[in-house]
């Protein structure tokens, strides 16, 4: 009886540690697009968007603003990258509503046209 449990016991050993490297191998591969940085912390630094992400008739807060635009010029495809990642599906992102999001803050120099996903950046 004891084998039986020692063997659950590494069973389930192996899957949390399978499902924590995949999350750090998606983490990894996802990175490449926003640099050096983890999309999780490219994610984070989004934060002020997300009442912005959820209604396009929301006003988009200066923070929000200024760190899309960050990120545009310093990575832009790390926006498209954090929106399509696991991270921003779990926060309730609508992908639709928040690609508009560089357009209602007015930046000039977004990747007008550019797709991301099965959206076109307006």
């Amino acid at each position: 009886m004891a084998s039986k449990a020692r063997g659950c016991s590494c069973l389930v050993t192996l899957v949390l540690f399978l499902l924590s490297s995949m999350a750090s191998l998606q983490e990894a591969v996802a990175a490449g697009e926003c640099g050096k940085t983890p999309i999780s912390t490219a994610a984070a630094s989004l934060s002020p968007c997300l009442s912005a992400a959820g209604n396009v008739k929301a006003k988009v807060p200066p923070a929000c603003c200024t760190k899309v635009g960050a990120l545009i010029t310093t990575a832009p495809k790390c926006l498209c990258a954090v929106l399509l990642s696991p991270l921003a599906k779990q926060a309730g992102i609508n992908l639709g509503i928040a690609i508009t999001i560089p357009k209602r803050c007015n930046i000039k120099k977004r990747p007008v046209g550019k797709k991301c996903g099965s959206y076109t950046v307006p």
